[in-house]
């Protein structure tokens, strides 16, 4: 089985779960052309584990019940997959954001700050 090249392991990319097609426009807005959204609505759109790898984060909307669980993505990334890349969750209530804690998901931005902070995250995840 070939593994991933160095060129994909240095790919600028991240996953964006939401069905949200504005939230899709705006947050494509503030990618900066080196980098790429890949936009899904299910961790097996992404790959295998090892595929999901190779992205620098993940933009989970808490929203979306109704596409998928956010619950059952955090779970099966941390719990299935074992895999630490960054969930950085926006919308959702008290309940689902103490719960997604509870699962490890690293941060949360309210529905419409995450356009604003995207910008820093691309920065900080640039290496």
């Amino acid at each position: 089985m070939a593994g991933p090249t160095i060129a994909a392991r240095l790919k600028r990319r991240f996953l964006l779960m939401t069905n949200d097609v504005a939230m899709r426009e705006q947050l494509k807005a503030q990618v900066p052309a080196d980098w790429e959204m890949v936009a899904i609505t299910s961790l097996d759109e992404a790959g295998e584990w090892s595929e999901i790898l190779l992205y620098r984060f993940l933009l989970l909307d808490l929203d979306e019940v109704e596409a998928f669980d956010p619950i059952d993505v955090i779970r099966t990334l941390r719990m299935e997959y074992l895999l630490q890349i960054a969930v950085l969750c926006f919308g959702g209530d008290a309940d689902i954001q103490d719960e997604m804690r509870m699962s490890r998901a690293d941060r949360f931005y309210k529905r419409e700050e995450i356009v604003t902070v995207l910008p820093q995250f691309l920065a900080q995840y640039a290496w």
